[in-house]
């Protein structure tokens, strides 16, 4: 099975023996035309040739797609099943009629795993850490390449963890907290490098320990942590001057649900007393209630993604609810939204989900 990094060697050879794309097309005029067609749709590209099959995941189709304001935006869910099997499920949200498919066989050595997390960063997902009864804690990664639709090993994280926190910024995956085999998992930060794939560890004195939630928001990483009376308090690590601020107060209350960014606007799923979307005021800085969902429909704990205006809240059993928030309405105080019944039968418990645009 051709790697990746072989592929991409086969597609720069074609390039030198100078092998069309189309016949009768010059290569830039026959890359206008394949990028045109649908995501859905590239799994067959990629079985016309070894060059088509290069071209999909190279930076060239991904820079035409996205100058054509092509680029599609996908979403995906690691899960555990009632058998504590970790699995992955994918969706398309852009055909009327919508479906969770089931995403490829996850590494077996992450099959059976808990406390990872899962992470996209470019066109690539990520798997990091976790541990198991019969395993201590791992520094292990795996991505999974979105283009190639291959996992496959990635630079280990310096430090083993699990149960840990992470999130995405930029061209980096930001990894903190959690358990591991020494002290370094609470007092230190362990940064990857897309571009690179390479990881730095740095000591952080500052770093407070029980994060209980980490998000990222514009371009800083918040964390929230528990006191030991029970109360929540909320940090902003900006990464640019790898500095501590203390952040409003009235930022912890977060710690009660997911959050997700919609065009620059930060909101909550409030999960305490059923579920109500909330949306921070800046300017206020204080949370404003935007309305209800029914319980049944969400079934909490939930998870929340953005597409575009549109907040996807992903349930267990993979239940969907779709908001948009530039035409959200309510009725008695109700959002209104469409709902995603999964056609499969399942008892799957939604871990995390993630979003990869392409």
């Amino acid at each position: 099975m051709s790697s990746p990094e072989n592929i991409r060697q086969e597609y720069e050879h074609a390039l030198e023996q100078h092998v069309p794309l189309i016949y009768g097309l010059p290569d830039d005029l026959a890359i206008l035309c394949l990028s045109k067609v649908p995501r859905q749709f590239h799994h067959v590209l990629r079985c016309v040739s070894k060059r088509w099959s290069a071209l999909l995941c190279s930076k060239e189709f991904s820079s035409c797609r996205s100058r054509q304001n092509l680029r599609e935006t996908w979403i995906y869910a690691m899960c555990v099943n009632k058998y504590r099997v970790n699995c992955c499920y994918v969706l398309n949200p852009y055909p009327s009629s919508k479906h969770w498919k089931l995403l490829q066989r996850i590494p077996s050595e992450c099959m059976g795993r808990e406390g990872m997390s899962f992470e996209a960063l470019g066109n690539k997902l990520f798997l990091l850490g976790g541990c198991s009864c019969q395993e201590n804690p791992t520094n292990d990664v795996y991505s999974y390449d979105t283009s190639t639709e291959k996992w496959e090993k990635a630079a280990r994280m310096p430090t083993a963890r699990c149960y840990f926190l992470s999130a995405a910024l930029g061209n980096k995956i930001y990894v903190t907290g959690g358990l591991g085999l020494s002290s370094d998992a609470s007092n230190s930060w362990d940064i990857y490098d897309y571009h690179s794939n390479n990881w730095n560890s740095y000591e952080d004195t500052s770093l407070i320990p029980d994060i209980v939630k980490s998000f990222i928001f514009e371009g800083k990483v918040y964390t929230i942590h528990n006191t030991w009376i029970d109360r929540q308090f909320a940090r902003a690590y900006d990464p640019s001057s790898r500095k501590w601020e203390d952040a409003n107060q009235q930022m912890s209350s977060c710690a009660r649900g997911p959050t997700v960014v919609v065009q620059d606007t930060l909101y909550m799923l409030d999960e305490t007393y059923g579920t109500r979307l909330m949306m921070w005021q800046n300017e206020a800085k204080e949370w404003v209630p935007l309305g209800r969902l029914a319980q049944m429909l969400t079934k909490p704990p939930c998870q929340l993604v953005a597409v575009g205006t549109c907040i996807f809240i992903v349930g267990q059993k993979l239940s969907t609810v779709v908001v948009d928030m530039e035409k959200a309405t309510q009725v008695e105080g109700v959002l209104v939204g469409s709902s995603l019944v999964p056609k499969l039968d399942n008892d799957l418990s939604v871990i995390s989900c993630k979003t990869i645009a392409i």
